[in-house]
């Protein structure tokens, strides 16, 4: 009976997570840099972004230096592609805390350039 009741719910966990959308490579890609940039993890950004975004995201990640950042409601969504650039857009918010006072980045300004290189996708600007 034990042993039934054991495959009944793995079973049960394969189709919920197979009945889950799944998300697009681009829009994880985003989400992993973002996530690098409230980690400060400068060699995670690197590894994620095009060779002439690199100093940029690097601005990025300075600007969350000395305050403690963390991510809010992050959901990213590729919106269409433009040339050969893939858009991805995403909702949520940075906040940054400095000082016991809390700051909100919101997410939604800005849509992520991505290119896709060797397979790989990466982050390559900002609009």
């Amino acid at each position: 009976m034990h042993k039934l009741t054991t495959i009944t719910f793995i079973s049960l966990i394969l189709i919920i997570t197979a009945c889950q959308p799944q998300k697009e490579p681009a829009a994880l890609v985003v989400e992993n840099y973002l996530g690098a940039i409230v980690n400060k993890d400068a060699d995670k950004i690197s590894v994620l972004s095009c060779a002439e975004w690199v100093d940029s995201a690097m601005l990025d990640l300075d600007a969350f230096q000395g305050v403690e950042a963390r991510l809010d409601g992050l959901q990213c969504a590729v919106t269409g592609t433009e040339d050969s650039l893939t858009l991805v857009k995403c909702q949520g918010a940075i906040l940054a805390t400095y000082n016991n006072e809390e700051q909100k980045f919101d997410l939604e300004t800005r849509t992520y350039l991505l290119s896709q290189f060797n397979g790989d996708w990466l982050v390559c600007g900002t609009r």
